[in-house]
């Protein structure tokens, strides 16, 4: 390879990096990326069981409520809705 074939390949390497990072920057701009990890967190999994192993019941939390939901290759469906119950405190582990 002479100097021309390495120039080329350098060249397509800085090309992809920087359409790489523009379409991350264009995505951030327009808000596609996740929120950032001081962002409040609105949608919790409470709790999850496996039915049998195509169907799974689920208890998600969002703004204040709780919904049961089965999920299923024949669709998802709402079982309940139900206003959620007081999240129990975490206690911080001593060092010692």
């Amino acid at each position: 390879m002479d100097w021309v074939d390495w120039a080329r390949s350098l060249f397509a390497l800085l090309a992809t990096l920087a359409l790489i990072l523009a379409v991350a920057w264009g995505a951030r701009r327009l808000g596609m990326l996740q929120a950032g990890p001081n962002a409040p967190k609105r949608l919790k999994v409470s709790e999850s069981i496996m039915i049998d192993p195509r169907r799974r019941l689920m208890i998600v939390r969002c703004d204040g409520r709780e919904h049961l939901l089965l999920l299923g290759p024949a669709g998802d469906v709402v079982v309940s809705e139900f206003a959620a119950a007081a999240e129990p405190v975490q206690q911080a582990e001593s060092a010692s």
